[in-house]
C-alpha cells in the first residue's frame, strides 16, 4: 500500500505517519530526509544534489524520481511507503505515478489532512519539544509564510488526485484517534 500524505506544517502528517509505520509497516518517505541523505552519503546522485543545491537550483524531477524509485526498492519499504513531500505539482505526480506503474505499483490512496489556518498557527506557536524549546519556525510570522508556500505548492496537485477519485480529504482538526481511524477507514477501503 503507498500513499501521499498531504496537509500544512502542523496539520499532523507527522504523528499520522508514525502511527502508520508502527501499525502498519509502512515506511515514511521525506524527499528532503533523503536529499540530505544522498548528499551526506556523497553518493553519485547526493554528488550531483549537492552541487545543485550549491548553487541554488531545485533538484530535477527525474532525480527525485531516481531516489524514490531506489528507496522503495528497499526491503524496509515492502509493506508500502508514505510519501511526504512529493509530488509538489501535476508534472511530479504524473512522472511519479508513471514510475511506480513501470515497478508494478500505483498511489493507492492521498490523504489530505485539512485544518484551520488559525487553528494551525495558534497549534505550531504553542508547539514545544519536549525540553520545552520551541523551533525556530514555529513563530506566527514564519508559519504564515509556511502556510502560503504549502498552498502554492499543494493545491495544483489536488485536482490531478481528484479527478481520477484518489483524494481523500480528512478534518485535521479532530483528535488525533479520530483522525487515525477515518485514515485506517481509507486504507481498509483501499486495500480490499
Amino acid at each position: 500500500m503507498n500513499i501521499i500524505l498531504l496537509g500544512p506544517p502542523g496539520a499532523g502528517k507527522g504523528t499520522q505517519a508514525k502511527r502508520l509505520e508502527d501499525s502498519r509497516g509502512m515506511k515514511q518517505i521525506s524527499t528532503g530526509d533523503m536529499l540530505r541523505a544522498e548528499v551526506k552519503a556523497q553518493s553519485p546522485i547526493g554528488v550531483e544534489v549537492k552541487a545543485l543545491m550549491e548553487k541554488g537550483h531545485f533538484v530535477p524531477d527525474p532525480i527525485i524520481v531516481q531516489m524514490i524509485e531506489n528507496r522503495i526498492a528497499q526491503p524496509d519499504c515492502g509493506k508500502g511507503v508514505i510519501l511526504d513531500g512529493f509530488p509538489r505539482t501535476e508534472s511530479q505526480a504524473e512522472i511519479l505515478d508513471s514510475m511506480l506503474k513501470e515497478q508494478g505499483l500505483k498511489i493507492d490512496a492521498v490523504i489530505l489532512l485539512e485544518v484551520s489556518e488559525e487553528a494551525l498557527v495558534k497549534r505550531l506557536s504553542e508547539r514545544q519539544h519536549e525540553d520545552g524549546s520551541r523551533r525556530a519556525d514555529d513563530h506566527p510570522e514564519v508559519i504564515h509564510a509556511r502556510l502560503e508556500m504549502y498552498r502554492k505548492q499543494t493545491a495544483p496537485i489536488l485536482p490531478y488526485y481528484e479527478q481520477n477519485g484518489r483524494l481523500n480529504r480528512i478534518d485535521g482538526m479532530q483528535d488525533v484517534e479520530t483522525v487515525g481511524r477515518a485514515i485506517d477507514a481509507i486504507l481498509d477501503r483501499a486495500d480490499s
